[in-house]
């Protein structure tokens, strides 16, 4: 029978997300809701600061992506006031977006989105001595012998033996949705545990650029570390500075970052899609891309050095790519038809971000409630539609973008990856497909680390120690009105902020980020989100109980919840106030 399945919270994401979907007699899902279920109001906070601190500010939108969100923040200010800064913090940027996009996507593959086809409870019937074989046949990897693979089942079953999965709680285990046989599934959680491991070096590239992690220091105009080039280790601003043995220590984590994508994460996504074809088939969604482009070696006003272009895709139409225009008022525009807030022109007015506005309006039930009046405003996520659009952001927004610039390296491995799993280039456009891209971007990045990182060095070598740039620093320099925008690709997708400066402080700021484009709830004319989209495209739920399909698909963007909303209680009331003296 017909049924609605509510999803509430999804879990292993970042932030508060709520779905909904309508299902048929036969299970098959014909509509579609999507709800961000939180409110922040970084953009209220912001109004009235100094631009050069709403990087410390705007970081804070999220706990998982602090580092992209401080680079938005720098680069609108830094557009605003046309500000350049040196190629030495030009690299140190790339090298710390890079390592962003790494550390997550390989977090995310492993710790949030391979329980939904890895069933870990099955991994307890594997024969290690075949687990090794399976390993050894697709990938060098030095950690595939059988003694290994025998000590990570034994942890495991210490875990179901204490009657606690622990990490591993909570999961849809034993589902006939499940394909992978016992020595897969074994071999994905020992990985699971090894990039929990990894991931602690990884995060050596923002201490060491950016003092700290999570939440590293930005700096208005460049880099926060100065240069160092006393080897002794005695004087100076040696201690703190960046000097070549934390140059070497970077080339070292940059090495072990490429060998665990390339030995480990890309063999395993590879092996893991192979026993889901079906997925290729399924959970496109609206069929558009876009790309704000990023990864400058000369800077942002130079496109031709970027590593990411820029550019949309409409309706699978890789031979056209349309030009964008981030500050033109026709391109970007937020809707807020099904959103908790209103706009002073009404409810299906659209705005661009400088003009933008926050103000929060819930008129939805006090939860817990049955389910969304989808037919009124049921989420705290705006609608963002490029020239009336609904667009896609993310890992298969970028490499489909690659691939139809014809970025060579984005063009092997994909042909590779579509060989070895006999699928033709639209297989892409799927859930199993986003979660492919996302691999395969990884792959293109981390090698283009360590390019960037000789450059770096080069730099230093040849005298090149200027990290910052002083000629815009003093307010009294500034003019009395500027607007800028700050773009980036973010791990998962495009990501804006754009700030509106007024006699030296701000006056508006408004963030359009990747789960705003993904998961926004419908327009004024009904037209569903990527993530309601991708939901109706071929799913059928087996279990309403356990909906790992709906699962499946939401997890393949890569949710952010957190990043996307703009404290209040379901009765729409005032829960606290921050004040800084």
């Amino acid at each position: 029978m017909s049924a609605r399945i509510v999803v509430d919270p999804i879990t292993r994401i970042e932030g508060h997300l709520r779905i909904e979907a309508q299902t048929n007699d036969a299970g098959q899902i014909t509509g579609a809701y999507s709800s961000g279920t939180m409110v922040r109001g970084i953009e209220l906070i912001l109004q009235g600061r100094d631009p050069r601190d709403a990087w410390a500010f705007a970081q804070r939108i999220c706990g998982v992506c602090t580092l992209v969100h401080g680079i938005a923040s720098v680069r609108a200010v830094e557009n605003a006031l046309d500000y350049r800064i040196p190629p030495n913090a030009q690299l140190i940027r790339n090298l710390m977006i890079a390592a962003q996009f790494v550390h997550d996507h390989v977090m995310h593959f492993y710790h949030l989105h391979a329980l939904d086809w890895v069933d870990v409870v099955s991994a307890l019937k594997a024969d290690p001595d075949a687990t090794s074989k399976l390993a050894q046949s697709i990938s060098r990897y030095p950690k595939s012998s059988p003694g290994y693979f025998s000590d990570t089942q034994k942890k495991l079953k210490n875990f179901v033996e204490s009657g606690q999965l622990g990490i591993f709680a909570n999961g849809f285990w034993g589902n006939p949705g499940y394909k992978l046989p016992p020595e897969a599934n074994l071999m994905a959680v020992a990985h699971y545990l090894e990039a929990l491991a990894w991931q602690r070096e990884v995060v050596q590239i923002h201490t060491i650029f950016g003092g700290k992690n999570p939440h590293p220091n930005f700096l208005v105009g460049g880099a926060p570390s100065p240069i160092s080039i006393d080897t002794t280790g005695s004087g100076g601003t040696s201690a703190t500075a960046l000097d070549m043995a934390g140059l070497d220590r970077i080339k070292s984590v940059i090495s072990r970052m490429q060998e665990f994508v390339e030995q480990v994460y890309l063999p395993d996504t590879l092996a893991i899609a192979s026993f889901y074809k079906d997925w290729f088939a399924r959970g496109e969604g609206v069929g558009n891309f876009l790309t704000y482009g990023d990864f400058p070696e000369k800077g942002l006003d130079d496109p031709s050095s970027w590593l990411i272009p820029s550019g949309a895709i409409l309706g699978r139409d890789l031979a056209t790519i349309h030009p964008i225009d981030l500050t033109k008022p026709d391109e970007v525009q937020e809707f807020v038809s099904h959103s908790w807030y209103d706009y002073s022109g009404g409810k299906n007015e659209g705005r661009h971000p400088y003009e933008g506005q926050t103000n929060l309006h819930y008129t939805g039930p006090k939860p817990p409630f049955a389910q969304l009046d989808v037919d009124e405003s049921y989420s705290w996520l705006k609608s963002p539609r490029w020239k009336g659009h609904v667009m896609e952001v993310g890992p298969l927004a970028r490499v489909l973008m690659l691939y139809a610039k014809g970025h060579e390296p984005t063009r092997e491995l994909a042909t590779h990856a579509l060989k070895t799993l006999d699928l033709p280039l639209s297989a892409m456009f799927s859930t199993m497909g986003r979660t492919a891209a996302r691999t395969l971007e990884s792959k293109i990045i981390v090698d283009q680390m360590q390019t960037w990182h000789a450059n770096l060095v080069a730099n230093i070598k040849a005298g090149d120690l200027a990290v910052h740039n002083p000629a815009k620093w003093d307010p009294a320099s500034w003019p009395t009105v500027a607007r800028g925008v700050g773009f980036m690709e973010a791990p998962r997708g495009a990501l804006a902020h754009w700030v509106v400066i007024k006699d030296g402080k701000i006056d508006n700021y408004q963030a359009v980020v990747p789960s705003t484009w993904n998961a926004g709830p419908r327009d004024g004319r009904g037209l569903p989100g990527p993530y309601e989209a991708a939901l109706m495209d071929r799913h059928t739920v087996y279990d309403p109980k356990q909906p790992l399909e709906i699962q499946r698909t939401i997890h393949s963007f890569d949710p952010c919840i957190a990043c996307a909303v703009h404290v209040v209680n379901g009765a729409g009331e005032e829960l606290l106030q921050l004040r800084v003296r």
